[in-house]
C-alpha cells in the first residue's frame, strides 16, 4: 500500500470516530503538531487517542471530504473538510472545520503529522 493509500484510507475509514482503527492506524511514536484557531498543540499517540474518545462521545457521525491529497514518498498531504453529526441532531451534518495537515508514514503507519486547521 502506498502512503497515499494509506492516509486516504484512514481519513475515509470514520477512523476519528472507530477506536480500533485509530489505534491501528497510529504508529506506537506518532507526534501531531497542529496549529488550530485556539492555539499550538503537540500531542502524542496517547493524546490523540483522548482526543477521539472525547469525539465519540459528542459525535455520531464523521464524514471527510478530502478536497486535495498529494503524495512525496513517505509524505502526502491533505487538504479536507470535516462534518459531523450531533447525537441531539443525527439528521443534520455540519461542518466542524477545514484541515491541511502533512503526514510522514513510517511502518505503514500515520509517525508525523504536521496539521493546520480553521473552525467552519
Amino acid at each position: 500500500m502506498t502512503a497515499k493509500e494509506i492516509v486516504q484510507n484512514f481519513y475515509k475509514s470514520d477512523a476519528l470516530l472507530d477506536e480500533n482503527i485509530m489505534e491501528s492506524s497510529l504508529h506506537p511514536e506518532v507526534i501531531l503538531d497542529w496549529n488550530s484557531s485556539k492555539g499550538f498543540l503537540q500531542m502524542n499517540r496517547s493524546e490523540i487517542l483522548a482526543l477521539s474518545a472525547e469525539l465519540r462521545v459528542a459525535y455520531i457521525r464523521s464524514k471527510i471530504r478530502i478536497s486535495h491529497i498529494l503524495e512525496e514518498g513517505d509524505l502526502v498531504s491533505v487538504r479536507y473538510s470535516h462534518y459531523v453529526k450531533t447525537f441531539e441532531n443525527p439528521r443534520e451534518e455540519m461542518l466542524l472545520a477545514h484541515f491541511m495537515v502533512i503526514w510522514e508514514i513510517k511502518d505503514n503507519k500515520l509517525y508525523r503529522g504536521f496539521q493546520m486547521s480553521q473552525l467552519s
